[in-house]
C-alpha cells in the first residue's frame, strides 16, 4: 500500500529543502518523530543511515537509497516481513512563488497487509503532521519547533 501527502509552502526552494535534509531536527518540526538520529558522517546523501524513533511505532533503521541535491532523497528501512521506502519531494510551483512538497510511503513484504492494517490511520496522520510541520518551520524562518500531538 502506498500514502502520499501533497503541500504547497509558501518559501524557497532552497529553505524548504534545507529544512527537510536537517533530518536530526525533525523532532523540533514535528511530534510524530520523537528521536532522529544520524548514524554516520558528512554531508546527507546516499548511503546515509538514520535511526528515527516515533510514537507507537518501533524504532527503525533508514538507509538513504536515492538523493537528488535541492530536489528529491528516497530512504528505505526494512523490519521483520516489511519494507518500507519513504520518498521526499520538493519542486518550486509553476510561478516561482512557492514550493510544492510530496512526501510518500510504501510498503511492501508478506507482512505488509497486517503492518497495513494495525498502522493506516497513524501512517496518514503522521504524514500530515510532517507536511504541516515542514511548512510552518519552512514558512517562518525562524527555526523548528514542535506542535504538540494532543490526538494520543
Amino acid at each position: 500500500m502506498s500514502y502520499q501527502e501533497k503541500i504547497r509552502i509558501d518559501a524557497p526552494t532552497e529553505r524548504v529543502w534545507a529544512v527537510l535534509v536537517d533530518v536530526e531536527r525533525w523532532p523540533e518540526m514535528t511530534a510524530s518523530m520523537s528521536r532522529v538520529q544520524r548514524l554516520d558522517e558528512g554531508g546527507f546523501g546516499t548511503g546515509s543511515t538514520v535511526r528515527i524513533e516515533q510514537p507507537r511505532l518501533l524504532p527503525l533503521i533508514w538507509r538513504v537509497a536515492a538523493f537528488e541535491e535541492g530536489r528529491a532523497f528516497t530512504w528505505t528501512a526494512r523490519s521483520a516481513g516489511v519494507t518500507v521506502v519513504a520518498g521526499h519531494y520538493v519542486s518550486p510551483s509553476d510561478d516561482g512563488s512557492a514550493t510544492n512538497v510530496t512526501l510518500t510511503i510504501r510498503q511492501s513484504g508478506f507482512l505488509a497487509p497486517l503492518v497495513r492494517l494495525l498502522t493506516s490511520k497513524l501512517t496518514r496522520r503522521y504524514l500530515r503532521m510532517e507536511s504541516t510541520g515542514l511548512k510552518r518551520v519552512s514558512e517562518s524562518g525562524t527555526g523548528c519547533r514542535a506542535e504538540p500531538d494532543t490526538r494520543r
